[in-house]
């Protein structure tokens, strides 16, 4: 869904009117871009630690879903030096964060169009509605992107929107001694004098803000899980706990379905302390405090929810924290002898899950509040409690399955499981997915 109130702007003599300068999500109505579709991105960097310089050419594969005169990108900070659409010059003005690009003629809607931007400068950590650090986080000898919910916009141009997803080919050249990791698949290691060129590929379609670069000096591995899938490892360091992530990836498998990816693994970084694990695609990231099975548990299980199935706007982001919280509730029950329930009791009881309904937070600043998490991971119980165990893990599968590799939204979830459980939930929801306080009974 990419429509939105449109920039203001003359028409072309071809009827072609600006994309919208902003989606209209509930949280920040400014972030993404309409009358377009991203279908793919290909970034290429170089990164100079010593001084914090990025230079970079993003070539951006797109597809117009209106006639368009002009159409906007997403860009925090950084110098664009010039841009061309369809390898022709096209008019470049800039405004805050937002990029107005004007091509030499109307794009037709439906048509497939070519956007190449150069741009420089030394990227900005951005610091959140909520206090937290993302964006562009430097370290003594590299530096960390970090995306969610607007990190992205820091170090790359684009349609900064998790409903609007891409496939990603992001090629890195850094001092030698360093490494590049970023999502997917490494396809090429390339020394040349004393920098190094990575690249990597990730073939399966991605939210902008799942996209992550790491720079630094990491120890890397590859290995692959019994069934052959890749694995791949950056840390500072060598933790035991990356070892277990092949099995605790199986048993998510077991509970959720086939992993929705081409490969696995984790980024590790005790350099980075910003007091969370990020779901970055197919490679979560783990600060100084955060790598512990609990949270390795409900990262990998973002790569399901969260990651393959996207929210359609961020007011849906209980969608990915209530099923990432119940993972950790289920990896209790199966292997800590902590039963589901006594982990809801635990939630149930804690204020802080009352604050607000998990499926309307009052402000950007609260996307992330507990509510999102624990009386989210709630409402999944309540609804195992109403359904049984087979029809509720059916549930965790199927959605998982119907909506792989897309979007998803709060009113597609309900109408899912009401369909898959065969009856009428409104006072579960009206109780804990949207109403404003605790009932007095739990088993209500």
């Amino acid at each position: 869904m990419l429509l939105a109130t449109a920039l203001t702007g003359c028409t072309d003599d071809g009827g072609g009117e600006p994309g919208a300068a902003g989606l209209g999500d509930p949280y920040f109505p400014e972030l993404g871009n309409g009358g377009y579709d991203v279908r793919h991105y290909a970034l290429t960097l170089d990164y100079e630690p010593r001084t914090g310089r990025l230079t970079g050419t993003a070539d951006i594969t797109a597809r117009a879903t209106q006639t368009l005169s002009a159409f906007n990108l997403d860009l925090t900070g950084l110098t664009v030096h010039g841009a061309t659409v369809d390898g022709t010059p096209a008019t470049v003005h800039r405004s805050g964060t937002e990029v107005t690009l004007r091509p030499g003629a109307d794009l037709k809607s439906g048509d497939t169009f070519r956007t190449v931007i150069r741009y420089s400068g030394t990227p900005v950590t951005i610091t959140d509605a909520e206090g937290a650090r993302e964006g562009w986080l430097r370290t003594a000898d590299g530096a960390v992107a970090l995306g969610e919910p607007t990190g992205s916009t820091a170090w790359f141009p684009g349609n900064h929107h998790p409903s609007d997803k891409a496939t990603y080919a992001l090629t890195v050249t850094v001092p030698n001694g360093l490494k590049a990791i970023s999502n997917g698949e490494l396809t090429t290691h390339r020394p040349s004098g004393d920098r190094t060129t990575f690249t990597w590929r990730s073939t399966e379609p991605m939210a902008s803000y799942l996209a992550t670069l790491a720079i630094g000096r990491y120890e890397t591995k590859t290995s692959r899980t019994p069934d052959g899938l890749p694995v791949h490892t950056a840390a500072r360091g060598n933790p035991p706990l990356l070892a277990r992530i092949p099995e605790l990836l199986a048993w998510e498998a077991e509970r959720f379905g086939p992993y929705p990816f081409a490969s696995t693994g984790a980024i590790v970084d005790p350099l980075i302390d910003v007091q969370y694990a990020l779901e970055t695609q197919s490679r979560p990231f783990f600060d100084k405090n955060t790598f512990d099975v609990s949270t390795l548990v409900h990262e990998l299980a973002h790569q399901w929810y969260g990651n393959s199935v996207s929210p359609e706007s961020w007011r849906d982001m209980w969608l990915n924290e209530s099923f990432a919280t119940y993972a950790e509730w289920l990896y209790a029950e199966d292997f800590a002898d902590k039963p589901a329930q006594e982990s809801f009791d635990e939630a149930f009881a804690d204020d802080e899950n009352w604050a607000f309904p998990p499926a309307d937070p009052p402000t950007a600043a609260d996307i992330s509040g507990p509510p999102v998490y624990g009386r989210g991971a709630m409402v999944l119980h309540k609804i195992r409690q109403t359904v049984g165990d087979d029809t509720f893990f059916a549930i965790l599968r199927g959605w998982a399955a119907e909506h792989r590799h897309a979007n998803a939204s709060t009113e597609d979830f309900v109408s899912y499981v009401e369909e898959e459980a065969g009856e009428d939930l409104t006072t579960l929801w009206d109780t804990y997915l949207y109403g404003e306080g605790r009932p007095t009974d739990p088993s209500a």
